[in-house]
């Protein structure tokens, strides 16, 4: 069928229209195609019958892409480079993808991905054979990329749950979870006018976060407020401006658990100028255990997430693709509260 629409001019099938058949997404087809085994059999049996019914046949030049190899893995930031400069995750997870795909001598490429015309380089250079498999960080929204490149079979990896597509590989800590523990923490030292300055609500780990943070004190029987809610912003300055804005909303909150260790440094500083005593009139809690996080003042109590270990296991988790092996996802690393002298 696919030959006699290519002779007679038809567009060639693509895994789209497989997909549409099967009802699934065109990742999910490429994942069936590419013999992943982490498919549900019901799923698989829904996918092979409709490669049946549309006769479609995987495009060789796409699939070669598996096969060739150039030694060179591209490690894909979707941030400004300002923002990805002053935030120490990035360079801590560098150098845990360095160190794990050492061994091997493969070589990591920086792309940053933000303007359109940018984004739209960047997926044909990664989809021209360039490299061996992507690295995909801090993604907003329902970004498209993943699930591009992995239909093309290039492997792919996404630091944090994408939004969206669940079949997508993908490496996360637990941002729910660590979130409970600062907040319960709180809660445990008698707290309990709680305020949450929160990371962007377009990428998983601010949505968890914020779900961990109401976790927490629902489960303590305490109502979370919309009034000690805040946006933080991209970083230091806007958590800054959001808890001043907390404290002229809800002046005898006596706690908050910011999203970052960057926004509970621009809590401190908020905190300091309103004339606020840490942790005796408000405690904060960060999120990340960064380098900065010790020495801050007082030093920050704070939830450690891997991020070295993250990188490792993204490296990882993407040479198990490119070796054409089953890739057993997600993977999620465990979060642990440190505590300092601000609560």
């Amino acid at each position: 069928m696919s030959a006699e629409r290519e002779r007679s001019g038809t567009p060639r099938l693509t895994m789209d229209d497989v997909a549409a058949v099967a009802g699934v997404s065109a990742s999910t087809v490429s994942r069936v195609i590419n013999g992943y085994q982490h498919v549900r059999p019901e799923v698989r049996a829904a996918v092979e019958s409709a490669i049946q019914q549309t006769g479609y046949t995987p495009h060789r030049a796409a699939r070669s892409l598996a096969t060739q190899r150039t030694d060179t893995i591209a490690l894909v930031v979707s941030e400004s480079e300002p923002h990805m400069s002053a935030e120490p995750f990035f360079a801590a997870l560098t150098r845990g993808i360095t160190r794990a795909l050492s061994p091997s001598r493969q070589q990591l490429m920086l792309l940053m991905a933000q303007g359109a015309e940018e984004r739209e380089h960047l997926e044909s250079y990664l989809l021209g054979g360039h490299v061996d498999g992507a690295i995909l960080v801090s993604l907003h929204g329902l970004d498209p990329l993943p699930g591009t490149l992995l239909t093309a079979g290039v492997p792919v990896v996404v630091g944090g749950r994408p939004l969206g597509d669940p079949d997508i590989p993908y490496v996360d800590v637990d941002n729910r979870g660590g979130a409970e523990q600062a907040v319960a923490h709180l809660l445990a030292t008698g707290r309990r006018q709680i305020a949450t300055i929160t990371a962007r609500q377009d990428m998983a780990s601010g949505i968890d976060r914020l779900r961990g943070y109401r976790d927490a004190l629902q489960a303590a029987g305490v109502r979370p407020l919309h009034a000690l809610i805040a946006d933080g912003g991209l970083g230091q300055e806007g958590a800054q401006q959001a808890m001043a804005g907390l404290l002229a909303r809800t002046p005898d909150l006596d706690a908050v658990f910011a999203a970052s260790d960057i926004m509970a440094i621009g809590a401190l500083r908020a905190l300091r100028e309103a004339g606020r005593r840490v942790p005796e009139d408000v405690a904060v809690v960060g999120f990340d255990d960064s380098s900065l996080a010790p020495h801050t003042d007082p030093p920050l109590t704070t939830v450690r997430q891997p991020v070295e270990e993250l990188g490792g296991a993204l490296a990882r988790l993407l040479n198990v693709q490119i070796k054409g092996e089953a890739a057993d996802f997600p993977v999620i690393l465990p979060a642990e509260l440190v505590v300092r002298a601000s609560a």
